[in-house]
């Protein structure tokens, strides 16, 4: 079955207040991902993620279906959404899968990392002095400028060990770090829309976002 990241078992009050909402994810590195953009559009939000998210271990549509099973069983009005990486085109898709409750999100880019491809937030994340150029030389002159051509583009070796950042800049660029480095206005629509779905699985749509601004770092 699926891990579960769910405190060490503690919940806060809000998937019970809401009958229950699971959000399932890929991997680690997603669920920190939108924890991260979560938390600089609403803590309440961002501080909600961990109890209801649910690590897949892949790109895993049917074993979704199949833990959410189990959670209806308990709890049959309960809600779920599944995010999913794009991939490349012309990669087979996963099975099709059709569960009541469960909701599919796909990203509009390949992968969740291609959401951190924004040159202030990497040259924050390191904290660079803003007189060195490097980062913005490099999207400059080696990334695609439009947002097809981003959605296209596979941004995982970027951010990899050895990948080609640490080898412009000297160390690692973590994506956790970047994601935390973005202020509001950088976060793409797309992921906006996906916590806006979590949000109103969680039942905060009443909630007025709190954005945060770089000065709360």
């Amino acid at each position: 079955m699926p891990r579960s990241r769910r405190s060490n078992g503690k919940s806060n009050g809000i998937v019970r207040a809401n009958g229950r909402f699971v959000l399932y994810v890929e991997g680690p590195r997603d669920q920190s991902l939108l924890a991260a953009w979560a938390n600089r559009l609403s803590p309440r939000l961002g501080s909600s993620l961990d109890v209801v998210t649910v690590i897949l271990g892949g790109r895993q549509p049917a074993r979704a279906a199949e833990h959410f099973r189990t959670v209806r069983a308990s709890f049959a009005p309960a809600r779920a959404l599944c995010v999913l990486d794009r991939d490349a085109d012309g990669a087979p898709p996963p099975p099709s899968v059709a569960e009541p409750g469960l909701d599919f999100f796909t990203w509009g880019r390949r992968h969740i990392e291609s959401y951190l491809l924004v040159p202030g937030a990497i040259h924050r994340s390191l904290k660079l002095p803003a007189s060195d150029a490097r980062v913005a030389r490099f999207f400059r002159a080696e990334l695609p400028a439009t947002e097809q051509g981003l959605g296209a583009l596979d941004a995982k070796p970027l951010f990899a060990s050895r990948g080609e950042f640490e080898r412009l800049l000297g160390r690692a660029v973590r994506p956790v770090h970047v994601a935390r480095a973005m202020h509001a206005g950088e976060i793409h629509a797309d992921v906006i829309d996906l916590l806006a779905r979590v949000r109103g699985g969680l039942g905060l749509d009443a909630e007025r976002a709190e954005v945060r601004t770089a000065r709360d770092e």
